[in-house]
């Protein structure tokens, strides 16, 4: 609901703000240690990570309401959103976008490491949970880019509005597609903000939806084995669909002004 919304936000603001915020019984401040509003910037940028990772990779509507607190705590907090993107960045090097070469010397676990796998007692998780993580935070990134809070002053720019999405597909684009992890970030991305960036950037977008369907995805199926080809085949229908409708629809979850008042 829209109105618990406002608490959990009203309740991170005033706890950055310094004021006292009740929690588990008593109250707390970032004021009563030299370190705490460090610490505090640092385990909360990280948690709205790990949501990213966990809860919008599982429910992918929930990607709006964690994304729509983020951005305007970020606004008023430029830390936290420094600290996020530092997080995220690290977690999912596709978020920059980067793919991690192997560089000589460095071990296959630290490398998998690098690319954003979990590796515990040498084990390396499984693909499809793999995947599912990545996905999950380039939704979240996707929604925090093209949402303000709806209760913010908005004098000033969004911190990191769209023009970081377009510049991030513009890089993605020049990168050499990776089996599996390529077809399905651009599709969440798109799913997430092609909607958005359509009604920015009106031709340009359209021109570069154009060169993904004509150039991008014969490259990506170039090197995507016949057991890999779900997520690939979706994307290309995904941007079929858009192209021939000349329109991308609103992603599911977003959140309406209905919401609000709730």
């Amino acid at each position: 609901a829209g109105s618990k919304l406002r608490e959990v936000f009203d309740k991170i603001n005033n706890l950055l703000s310094g004021k006292p915020v009740q929690t588990e019984g008593q109250a707390v401040a970032v004021t009563q240690h030299p370190q705490g509003l460090e610490f505090v910037c640092y385990k909360l940028a990280e948690k709205f990570v790990k949501h990213g990772e966990g809860e919008v990779s599982f429910h992918h509507d929930s990607a709006f309401p964690i994304a729509v607190v983020l951005s305007g705590i970020w606004e008023l907090h430029p830390r936290v959103g420094d600290i996020f993107l530092a997080h995220l960045h690290k977690k999912c090097p596709y978020s920059v976008p980067f793919y991690p070469a192997r560089k000589e010397g460095t071990s296959m676990e630290e490398y998998q490491r690098m690319l954003g796998y979990e590796v515990h007692d040498s084990k390396v998780e499984e693909q499809d949970h793999f995947l599912k993580r990545m996905s999950g935070m380039i939704r979240l990134y996707a929604a925090i880019i093209q949402l303000r809070w709806p209760y913010g002053n908005k004098q000033g720019a969004h911190p990191h509005g769209l023009s970081y999405g377009w510049r991030w597909l513009a890089q993605m684009l020049n990168l050499e597609p990776l089996a599996d992890v390529t077809a399905m970030l651009l599709l969440d991305f798109l799913e997430v903000c092609g909607n958005a960036l359509m009604k920015q950037y009106g031709v340009q977008f359209w021109k570069t939806m154009f060169f993904i369907q004509k150039s991008y995805i014969p490259r990506i199926e170039a090197v995507t084995s016949s057991g890999q080809m779900g997520c690939l085949s979706r994307l290309k229908n995904f941007v079929q669909k858009c192209l021939q409708a000349e329109e991308i629809p609103l992603p599911k979850g977003v959140l309406t002004p209905s919401f609000w008042r709730t």
